[in-house]
């Protein structure tokens, strides 16, 4: 909830002063239509078997408009929409707007993750509430489905920056599941004890470690992927600037009741309690820091990767949700889910917020006509589009990147996280479509 929204209980008031193509694929030309120059290797110490950082400047420098790599030849293009409550996948051909295919998948599909070398789409079906969670692959030459594969709650899955291993994100079990990336047996584990929720992760430009939103903790964990174990937890806060505010949070909190209270230093702003529910997060082009979207906040947090310590807040909309980087890496589409509340109704206050890299401010907003609710999705080959899932409408959105206008496409129950394929890239690191 945002502070400038929330209710003021007078009684709380308080008086207070927040792979082998690779070998082939780095060194390959720019293709036609590439507006970004490729620039010599860095001097970033990359982990073992990790894709080198071409452009330390910008980790999205591989991902621009045309710079496909040779993986994705023959691949449809299409947009994969998983359908949580209908157990379904809708294909949508991105030429005509119209849905071409829909296929049984497993239960409660949350979203389809390209595999680091590009060449299978998987659909996690992490079946809440029983112990029938699956993987079903997709081809994306012929964009049909495979037999599902057994897997303990994959809510989400991300790879290891090697490409050695799927990271199951076992949501229910506060647990990432290491299992290697083609036969998918299951090779360790890392427990995340205080990291309840988790779900979402970006990894650091020199692929040593990664951090993963904790959404019913209202934290972030950071992950050592070097030593396989967990270096801490942060609980950021709008507020995380100020220690008297967050004294008296911790203060309130302590009785599991939101409770709000005026900020004197806001001129009778006020400081909602409500805890913050982190949810997608995705790196700077530089690296240095992690933008997390916090759906009860409304907002964005800014983390120092490195220090682990939070460094700023952006104010975006109500239920920021899912974040994507532009094709040039210049700008940061915030998904802003149009509620607070984990099952909301449709027609809400949903919109994407335009974050500038550079400033760190936000420089567009484009509503949606009729209200929606935009949650997942990526944006397409060109950057002309940007794709969301509508959670609660049943509806795909399609926003022009240079206007902000909206086409809506129907599709099943309680669409989800929806893959644009193809995309350009040299691999992916998981969810919808984080590529490098």
């Amino acid at each position: 909830m945002n502070p400038s929204r929330a209710i003021v209980i007078a009684a709380a008031m308080l008086a207070i002063g927040a792979t082998s193509w690779w070998a082939s694929a780095k060194t390959e030309a720019p293709s036609d239509g590439d507006s970004a120059p490729r620039r010599a290797a860095s001097a970033v110490s990359t982990v073992a078997g990790m894709p080198d950082v071409p452009d330390p400047s910008n980790v999205y420098s591989e991902t621009v408009a045309g710079r496909f790599s040779p993986a994705v030849e023959g691949a449809l293009e299409r947009v994969y929409v998983p359908n949580r409550a209908s157990n379904t996948v809708s294909v949508i051909d991105p030429s005509t707007l119209k849905v071409i295919d829909t296929f049984k998948v497993g239960l409660h599909p949350q979203h389809v993750v390209p595999s680091w070398d590009l060449r299978t789409l998987w659909v996690a079906n992490n079946a809440e509430g029983s112990t029938a969670g699956s993987l079903t692959p997709i081809d994306p030459t012929t964009a049909k489905p495979g037999p599902s594969i057994p897997i303990d709650d994959p809510y989400n899955m991300y790879w290891s920056p090697d490409g050695k291993y799927a990271i199951v994100v076992a949501e229910a079990y506060k647990r990432l599941d290491f299992r290697d990336a083609q036969t998918m047996k299951l090779r360790y584990s890392i427990a995340t004890p205080k990291c309840s929720g988790i779900n979402h992760a970006d990894f650091s430009i020199d692929g040593k470690y990664a951090l993963f939103t904790c959404e019913f903790d209202g934290a972030i964990t950071k992950i050592d992927l070097v030593n396989r174990k967990v270096v801490g937890t942060l609980i950021p806060s709008p507020y995380f600037n100020r220690p008297e505010v967050l004294a008296l949070l911790a203060a309130l909190n302590k009785n599991k009741k939101p409770v709000t209270v005026l900020d004197s230093q806001e001129l009778g702003g006020a400081i909602c309690t409500t805890k913050g529910m982190p949810q997608d997060i995705r790196i700077s082009p530089d690296g240095t820091v992690f933008f997390v979207a916090d759906m009860m906040a409304d907002g964005v947090h800014v983390v120092d990767g490195e220090s682990f310590k939070q460094v700023g807040f952006i104010t975006a909309g109500v239920g920021a949700h899912g974040l994507y980087p532009s094709r040039d890496g210049k700008f940061l589409y915030v998904a802003n889910r149009g509620s607070n509340k984990v099952d909301g109704g449709p027609g809400g206050k949903g919109s994407v917020s335009v974050i500038d890299f550079a400033t760190r401010r936000v420089v567009q907003t484009w509503p949606i006509p009729g209200g929606g609710s935009p949650d997942m999705g990526n944006v397409s080959a060109d950057g002309r589009y940007l794709w969301l899932s509508g959670r609660f409408d049943k509806m795909v959105y399609r926003f022009d990147t240079t206007s902000g206008s909206v086409d809506k496409i129907k599709v099943g129950r309680e669409p989800h996280g929806l893959a644009v394929w193809p995309q350009p890239g040299r691999y992916s690191l998981g969810h919808t479509g984080n590529l490098r």
